[in-house]
């Protein structure tokens, strides 16, 4: 990972508090020289990142608790009280999960950061069904611990294309914004301890983006592991072993963890949206993002430098 004395590492700008987050947990949290940073919006594949690393990590143990092991550090819940101490006693070699955009983070260049983009109609499908079927334990958790910053959220609209109208008009309702997320992410996109993964390079070649991954991270594969890698990342185990990766083995959800792990499918707006509500997304995407960037959250492509 070549480095100049140059380079121009980002720094935090500014807070972000919500139902979820509270930012400022970064400001007291340690960095270590091999911390893995994975940064998405959400619905994007952060889960099935998170397995990828601790089976690279851990050589194929398919009885890791991943979301235990790799917390979510901006969320407030529990708070980081609880959590930074937990997450320092930690003596394997540590991956945490953020959500927020890259100028409410703490960035270290200690650290090596995997950032993984998908296309916002599929968040919002993914999103949709995470929200929906969330119960009031998920409720109660996130409104009313102590410590909560702005509305409440509450529960979705029963019709999906009132959800998406909502989430596009309000760039991000009732969670946070999808485009500076983005935006900021894309800026850092060529540092030396970064790297852009999306979606659909997941689906394409599972095994091709592991050995990719793997390589960013210097890992060394246990190519005697390899098989069970494979299988313990492919979705349909996720999907059955769902409880193992799944925040509170899917305590939130009244259907169980499965729903967390849903489909893993891209395109089923394709089948809701209306041809001018999805080039109106389009549009906004590059007006917001410009057009190499909305290009790459589309299709995965980055155009040749």
């Amino acid at each position: 990972m070549p480095m100049s004395e140059n380079t121009r590492w980002p720094g935090k700008t500014r807070e972000l508090h919500n139902h979820h987050f509270d930012s400022t947990i970064w400001n007291e949290f340690q960095f270590r020289d091999d911390d893995i940073v994975i940064a998405t919006y959400a619905k994007s594949g952060t889960t099935w990142m998170q397995q990828i690393i601790a089976q690279l990590l851990f050589n194929g143990d398919p009885e890791l608790a991943v979301a235990e092991i790799s917390p979510w550090l901006d969320l407030r819940v529990p708070p980081k009280e609880v959590k930074l101490p937990y997450v320092e006693a930690q003596t394997h070699r540590r991956f945490l999960k953020t959500h927020l955009p890259l100028d409410a983070l703490v960035f270290s260049p200690r650290a090596r950061y995997l950032y993984i983009g998908r296309d916002g109609r599929d968040v919002v499908w993914s999103l949709y069904n995470h929200h929906a079927n969330a119960n009031q334990l998920w409720y109660d958790a996130l409104n009313e611990t102590p410590g909560r910053v702005g509305p409440p959220i509450e529960r979705p609209p029963e019709d999906i294309r009132q959800y998406w109208h909502d989430w596009l008009a309000q760039d991000g309702f009732p969670f946070w914004s999808f485009w500076d997320h983005v935006r900021t992410w894309w800026q850092i996109r060529d540092l030396p301890n970064v790297r852009f993964v999306h979606f659909s390079e997941l689906k394409r070649d599972l095994p091709g983006a592991i050995r990719q991954i793997a390589e960013f991270l210097q890992i060394r594969i246990n190519e005697s592991r390899w098989s069970a890698i494979l299988e313990h990342c492919s979705f349909d185990w996720m999907k059955k072993n769902a409880t193992k990766t799944v925040p509170l083995g899917g305590l939130f959800w009244d259907a169980g963890a499965g729903v967390f792990i849903n489909k893993g499918v891209n395109g089923r707006w394709a089948d809701v949206l209306t041809a001018e509500e999805s080039v109106e997304y389009e549009q906004i995407a590059v007006r917001q993002l410009g057009p190499e960037c909305a290009q790459w959250l589309v299709t995965g492509e980055r155009a040749a430098q």
